[in-house]
């Protein structure tokens, strides 16, 4: 009876061990632009788009541009960073401020993934029509 209690916690603790490590390898940790360049694997990273460094080649569907740190004051000071995404161009890509970029350091620059365009604009609006109409109505 003893050994079954013995196989049965080495099985379990087989598939935690297991499931942990499956866990370990999809996650993907944000990091800075200096971390990002150093990584060996996929990493996120959050930037501000430089519009003066952006360009879009239709034919091999390929988006290069600058992104900078997010937290930086002086954008023409901080540090930045080429990014190469082959797809299609996120829509709203034009107004985002910030992009979160998924993917790792390559040849020509950073080669994302992925792109997650932020774009707090969207909503702005929609506040601002909203208090408008607030203040209309009391009257």
């Amino acid at each position: 009876m003893k050994v079954k209690y013995i196989i049965g916690v080495a099985v379990i603790l087989l598939f935690v061990v297991w499931g942990a490590s499956a866990f370990l390898k999809t996650t993907v940790q944000y990091v800075t632009i200096a971390e990002a360049r150093q990584s060996d694997k996929p990493v996120q990273v959050l930037g501000n788009i430089d519009f003066n460094d952006y360009r879009y080649d239709v034919d091999k569907r390929r988006l290069e541009f600058s992104i900078f740190d997010a937290e930086a004051s002086n954008p023409e000071a901080a540090e930045k960073m080429r990014v190469v995404y082959y797809g299609v161009v996120p829509g709203n890509f034009e107004q985002a401020t910030q992009v979160v970029v998924k993917g790792k350091p390559g040849a020509d620059g950073f080669e994302a993934d992925k792109l997650l365009v932020k774009c707090p604009s969207k909503y702005q609006g929609m506040e601002e029509d909203s208090m408008e109409s607030a203040g209309t109505t009391g009257s």
